[in-house]
C-alpha cells in the first residue's frame, strides 16, 4: 500500500474513536471516526483498529454525512 498524507498505518493512534448509533447488530462491519484532526476526519474499519486508516477532509465528510440524511458526523 502507498502511504501518503491521507492516511496513517497504525489506526490506534487516534484515541478517540467512536462508530455511529445506528451501528448495531453483531456484524462488526462499522465505520469508526476520530474527532477532527487540523483539516481532516480519521475514518477506519471497526474490524481491523490497529489500521490503516484514512482522512477525508471536512468538507467531503459533512457532505457524505448529509448524503445520509444525518446533521452531525
Amino acid at each position: 500500500m502507498k502511504r501518503n498524507e491521507h492516511s496513517i498505518p497504525d489506526a490506534s493512534a487516534p484515541t478517540s474513536w467512536r462508530k455511529s448509533s445506528y451501528s448495531g447488530g453483531s456484524s462488526g462491519d462499522c465505520l469508526e471516526v476520530a474527532n477532527a484532526a487540523h483539516r481532516f476526519v480519521p475514518v477506519r474499519d471497526s474490524k481491523n483498529p490497529t489500521g490503516p486508516a484514512i482522512f477525508v477532509s471536512i468538507p467531503a465528510w459533512q457532505s457524505f454525512v448529509t448524503s445520509l440524511g444525518r446533521t452531525t458526523p
